[in-house]
């Protein structure tokens, strides 16, 4: 299977002392893949460097196989902090795409607007958050990429369009050389749609795992101290001390249910997996 996008030993390095990095991450043709982490974690420093935004200090980034950025035309970009001039209205910013996408199609993106409820006369300047966002995302599917790089792509939608946003995405991935890389803080859009998750966390990648692989094996097992104190280290991944119990993070809670059979293991989401792996403690 072939790779969308490779990154080998990929670093940016900031003056703030911040750094992303090494970053060696292989997302396959054919797949949706999510990216999580706490805000300042790198995911947008990491999705900029991946389209030559912004110059990494070191390493490798591959798209399609290739070294550069060749065809802007197989890639369809949603970024949280870029827009449009608020000057144009839709039916202008369809004019200024045909003149940069040879692939472009007015005739689906003014499907989308219309599927969107988007007046394609309105300034954009007029519009809502959600309402741009839906623009961007029209914008990014109407030349027919082959990759979507996409940062916050539901943010500011109400539940109904996210969801017809989500099985926009689906539909998109019904040809195998699609793929999609969509970072985005609503973990359940992700376990809705993603077939792979990479969590970020100070720079660095944490976790990368099958979504289904992660939901089903890793578990939030809670007990009391004493249990605690009972437990193997090498059963512990992350831990948080509460009020009334302590919440372990577990992988293979069927190995580690039958190890401690009078423990409770309750399912985990990747939202509990954020909170556990960023304010919980390593191990023990």
């Amino acid at each position: 299977m072939k790779n969308a996008i490779e990154t080998k030993n990929l670093i940016k390095k900031y003056d703030d002392s911040f750094e992303l990095g090494p970053i060696n991450l292989k997302i396959p043709q054919g797949m949706i893949v999510g990216l999580i982490g706490e805000n300042g974690a790198g995911k947008t420093t990491l999705i900029k460097t991946i389209l030559s935004i912004i110059n990494a200090t070191s390493g490798e980034v591959s798209l399609f196989g290739h070294s550069s950025l060749k065809d802007l035309e197989d890639i369809g970009i949603v970024l949280d902090d870029a827009f449009f001039p608020e000057i144009l209205n839709p039916k202008e910013v369809n004019s200024t795409m045909k003149d940069i996408y040879t692939s472009w199609d007015s005739d689906l993106f003014f499907k989308y607007l219309d599927d969107f409820h988007i007046d394609k006369n309105k300034q954009i300047r007029t519009f809502s958050k959600g309402m741009r966002k839906k623009l961007e995302i029209a914008t990014a599917l109407s030349h027919h990429p082959k990759l979507l790089i996409l940062d916050e792509p539901t943010s500011g939608l109400d539940p109904v369009v996210r969801d017809e946003v989500l099985e926009l995405f689906l539909n998109f991935l019904q040809d195998e050389e699609h793929t999609i890389l969509l970072s985005t803080h609503i973990t359940s859009d992700l376990e809705h749609v993603a077939d792979r998750i990479v969590f970020i966390k100070n720079g660095k990648v944490a976790l990368e795992k099958d979504k289904d692989e992660l939901l089903d094996n890793y578990g939030i097992l809670k007990c009391d101290e004493e249990f605690f104190k009972k437990m193997e280290p090498s059963d512990i991944l992350f831990y948080k001390k509460e009020k009334y119990d302590i919440k372990v993070l577990v992988e293979d809670k069927k190995r580690i249910s039958k190890k401690y059979k009078e423990s409770i293991i309750d399912k985990i989401t990747l939202e509990d997996l954020m909170i556990l792996m960023i304010k919980g403690e390593e191990k023990r």
